[in-house]
């Protein structure tokens, strides 16, 4: 499993291969089925067909359509389990302030030895919790302006 936080950018090839790669898979997904057929074709020019997923299916599209745009993509399982680096990086803050988030038991974690660790689900819910806080200020502030006619 590659849990690479920051993975790096497609080149320019990439980008168009992945494009066009996008592209011609989405004119071949079917959601009325539970799995998708795919030829593979090896160096030699072997076939076979490999069923996969549906939910496969689409998320390989989704990921190739990210690369398109020339985003970097990284795929991480809902149960992995993350460093406090990874995890400080996914929330773009400093290592240092994650584990004061994890010591004041803000965000859960626990100990494999002497190291920490976080569930990526755990994170996930931390900032699904603080973005609603912060909509819920500027909201506040956005009524308060309102309120006091500062004109925006």
């Amino acid at each position: 499993m590659n849990t690479k936080v920051r993975p790096d950018l497609p080149t320019e090839a990439e980008v168009s291969l992945a494009r066009e790669s996008s592209r011609q898979l989405s004119l071949y997904l079917s959601t009325k089925e539970e799995s998708q057929a795919i030829r593979v074709i090896d160096q030699a020019g072997e076939h076979e067909a490999v069923r996969v997923p549906t939910a496969a299916f689409r998320l390989l599209i989704d990921v190739l359509s990210e690369m398109a745009q020339g985003n970097a993509v990284s795929m991480i399982p809902v149960h992995a389990e993350l460093t406090t680096q990874e995890a400080a990086d996914m929330l773009n803050v400093s290592r240092p302030h994650l584990v004061k988030l994890l010591d004041s038991g803000t965000i859960p974690y626990h100990k494999v030895g002497t190291h920490r660790r976080v569930r990526y689900q755990d994170l996930v819910d931390y900032k699904t919790r603080i973005d609603a806080d912060r909509m819920k200020a500027l909201e506040e502030l956005a009524a308060q302006a309102q309120e006091l006619n500062m004109g925006y």
